[in-house]
């Protein structure tokens, strides 16, 4: 055992000498010489009551630096018209994609009936033919339609935050919006209307005007080259019947124009642009005046004034 080489005292426990300090139970303390431990003695202030009340733990009350809540997004009241409206972002790609999938297929049977005018087809290469565009053409449509329903829903959540911030609530109810974006022949008109009052409530952005209208232009212009599309399915000629083909080749491209048109009227709506970026507007602001030289620019010494100095 270790005894303290001033006190002779016994240490707390055995230690080998060449112990690390890490591992030792006692540390060693310098103090000058002559010099005792120090003694602690009692403050000569008032005592504390024992009346003052002491907390054990620390105390939950008082000023909490509370997240401020999240607003609760409006919903549609259909739980499957909400679900539509959350993918919509998703539902407008794939009704892209579809409806370019299906301009292709098209573009294909129209090969196949000029090839049809000189040779003779496999029956498996028209039954392809068939199959891809019944398939793209099909599909998209029910994408299209899944898409339609999702953006009625967006739409009724818009007006209803854009007439919440300006104190009031949305005058067209939800079965009016619903009647006036799905209804065919009708939906040509008041899908244009509703944004156009959405455009003006939200503050009248020209931008934002210009955009509905350019997708207002392209749905109607969309509709009718269906309408024609579908007449011309009744065609008896082979020419013509090719002529409607290479029609409905235009028309699924002008759908997925409108696809891109109504992403693009979304994004700006919620502060963005096509690609997702936020916009930030710019100021502009007109100049005080001309532009002043302070410093006079550097000209070249000519010959005479070289010599006259």
């Amino acid at each position: 055992m270790h005894w303290c080489p001033r006190c002779r005292g016994v240490l707390l426990s055995p230690a080998p000498v060449d112990a690390p300090p890490q591992q030792r139970n006692y540390r060693w303390v310098a103090r000058p010489p002559g010099r005792g431990p120090r003694v602690v003695r009692p403050s000569s202030g008032a005592t504390i009551d024992p009346s003052t009340p002491r907390y054990t733990e620390i105390p939950r009350w008082g000023l909490q630096d509370r997240p401020p809540p999240v607003p609760k997004v409006p919903g549609t009241g259909f739980a499957l018209l909400d679900r539509l409206t959350e993918r919509l972002t998703s539902l407008l790609f794939a009704t892209v994609v579809l409806f370019a999938l299906a301009a292709a297929a098209e573009f294909g049977r129209y090969l196949v009936l000029l090839r049809n005018r000189t040779r003779l087809i496999e029956p498996v290469v028209l039954f392809l033919s068939d199959l891809s565009v019944y398939a793209t053409t099909i599909a998209a449509l029910l994408c299209a339609l899944a898409t339609a329903a999702g953006l009625i829903g967006w739409l009724v959540r818009a007006r209803a935050d854009a007439y919440a911030t300006i104190g009031r609530r949305d005058p067209r109810s939800l079965p009016a919006l619903l009647c006036g974006g799905l209804i065919p022949v009708v939906n040509l008109i008041w899908p244009g209307v509703f944004l156009t009052e959405l455009a003006r409530t939200r503050g009248g952005d020209p931008r934002l005007l210009q955009a509905v209208r350019i997708w207002w232009c392209v749905w109607v212009l969309n509709g009718g080259m269906v309408i024609v599309a579908l007449c011309w399915r009744t065609a008896d000629t082979l020419q013509s019947q090719a002529n409607g083909v290479i029609f409905a080749v235009y028309t699924d491209l002008v759908a997925a124009a409108v696809a891109v048109a109504s992403l693009w009227v979304v994004r700006l709506t919620e502060g963005r642009d096509l690609r997702g970026r936020i916009v930030i507007p710019k100021r502009r602001l007109p100049a005080s005046g001309p532009a002043v030289q302070v410093i006079e620019p550097v000209r070249p010494v000519q010959t005479e004034e070289a010599m006259a100095k």
